[in-house]
């Protein structure tokens, strides 16, 4: 059920009206498509992995599987924090692999009207890790696009150091 590489809000009209998993970081709300949502987790503790990206705090393991924790807080240039109590791990798909994001507290799932749905295009093309904006009364919603978030060196700093663990 993993979203398309590089489809964004203004390629797929239909994508615009899909669910998405809303969550919290600093206060601010975010949002992955519920298609590359796997599930949403209690904070457990993270492992270091020797190695990898700056980008990635460490690793848990999901049912036997050996997930990457990602630190999108660090991503979006948000001060570090400790995980808390109450804090939450989505495990998503992209393309390449199945990822988790620490984010502060996940509010679950909004359906979204077409008309509330802002590309990234139609706001500055070249914002990074955001498919688009959703405007509601409350407030605006930052789509998280996954499939952006590592670059090609993360990736592969990744992998290495995902391989280095298993010899």
């Amino acid at each position: 059920m993993a979203a398309t590489a590089g489809a964004t809000v203004s390629q797929d009209k239909n994508r615009s009206r899909g669910p998405l998993v809303v969550f919290t970081l600093d206060g601010g709300r975010y949002a992955l498509r519920l298609e590359s949502v796997e599930r949403v987790l209690p904070t457990v503790a993270v492992t270091p992995l020797p190695k990898a990206p700056a980008i990635v705090t460490g690793i848990i393991n999901l049912a036997g599987r050996i997930l990457p924790v990602l630190d999108i807080r660090r991503r979006f240039g948000l001060p570090p924090r400790e995980p808390g109590l109450y804090d939450h791990l989505i495990v998503a798909h992209t393309a390449r692999r199945t990822v988790t994001l620490a984010v502060d507290k996940s509010q679950g799932v909004l359906g979204i009207p077409a008309e509330a749905a802002v590309p990234r295009e139609e706001i500055l093309p070249r914002v990074e890790y955001l498919e688009g904006v959703v405007k509601l009364g409350g407030g605006l919603i930052l789509i998280h696009d996954l499939e952006t978030f590592l670059s090609l060196d993360e990736e592969r700093s990744l992998a290495a150091a995902l391989e280095g663990r298993e010899s």
